[in-house]
């Protein structure tokens, strides 16, 4: 079973960030972080006065919360603004298998905002799942709800796709061996780069006619928590949506929380307080490397 909930939200993708972060995969250039600032409540959809007597535009974010995620949904590029997860070792186990699902439109989403089908077919690129199928072995309901292009964004195949973005999943699901909660939070990235001595956001659009959104970059921001320790480890990381080699270091990708807030539009785990003693850098408590091809090893001899 899922439910969908719509809400307004203003959601600001693109900008400035803090750092720039480089779609070659070297390491990002540090600039200061921003002061610290309270976070205050998004206003609600109120029509009480004058101007929106007859309506409010939006802009309007559809909420989903199926059996293995939430998430949110971005009408006008036709993405997830952001797909949540809670990784335990025991709800990763299962043997629900992706050859059984299909990838299939959300008919919750109004038609005219809906990313579809025929929108990736022939476009060269892949249908990446924000929330991996491999998340989702608990049953036949929870693997088939990854399936939704609601969950999907166009992703490079080769080099990402099926390598590096897959090998980060694993990392992922791995810390699960290490911490008792894992919460990740993944999505797409339009960052600038600079042309000249200006800056500019440019991506691709698919579909015919054009619908759905290119994403430039790809994020993952990880909470991590053992039971016998007060504190939680954090991780950011973000990584461009192009072919990278295994040899790049995950460390190369990895980002102050802040940095991918500031570019997203959106704020993580804010009810974590962020101070020593509270949060520990994830790196500083396990070793942030990927075991590439890991998961085909995983597959080609099951346990």
């Amino acid at each position: 079973m899922h439910r969908i909930i719509t809400f307004v939200a203003g959601t600001v993708l693109g900008g400035g960030v803090i750092y720039a972060v480089s779609r070659t995969g070297k390491q990002p250039t540090a600039v200061p972080a921003p002061m610290q600032f309270e976070r205050r409540a998004v206003p609600g959809d109120n029509t009480d006065n004058e101007f929106l007597k007859h309506g409010y535009p939006g802009p309007v974010s559809d909420f989903m919360l199926r059996s293995r995620y939430a998430a949110s949904y971005n009408r006008a590029l036709r993405n997830p603004n952001w797909v949540a997860e809670h990784l335990t070792r025991d709800n990763l186990k299962g043997t629900a298998d992706r050859a059984n699902s299909e990838f299939k439109e959300d008919k919750d989403i109004p038609p005219m905002f809906r990313a579809l089908l025929k929108d990736y077919y022939r476009s060269g690129f892949d249908r990446g799942h924000m929330c991996p199928a491999a998340d989702a072995k608990k049953d036949t309901e929870s693997m088939n709800d990854t399936f939704f292009l609601s969950n999907i964004a166009p992703q490079v195949g080769k080099g990402f796709n099926r390598n590096y973005w897959a090998s980060l999943e694993t990392f992922v699901r791995d810390l699960t061996k290490s911490f008792d909660d894992v919460y990740c939070i993944s999505g797409p990235l339009y960052l600038p780069e600079k042309q000249g001595d200006k800056w500019f956001v440019n991506y691709e659009v698919i579909g015919d006619p054009p619908n759905v959104a290119v994403p430039t970059h790809f994020f993952k921001v990880i909470l991590a928590k053992r039971n016998n320790e007060p504190a939680f480890a954090i991780g950011a990381f973000a990584l461009p949506n192009k072919e990278i080699d295994n040899s790049a270091p995950l460390t190369s990708f990895s980002l102050p929380i802040e940095s991918i807030e500031k570019a997203a539009g959106l704020t993580f785990f804010d009810k974590v307080e962020r101070k020593v003693g509270v949060v520990a850098p994830l790196c500083s408590k396990v070793q942030c490397t990927l075991e590439h091809d890991a998961w085909k090893k995983k597959k080609r001899n099951p346990k």
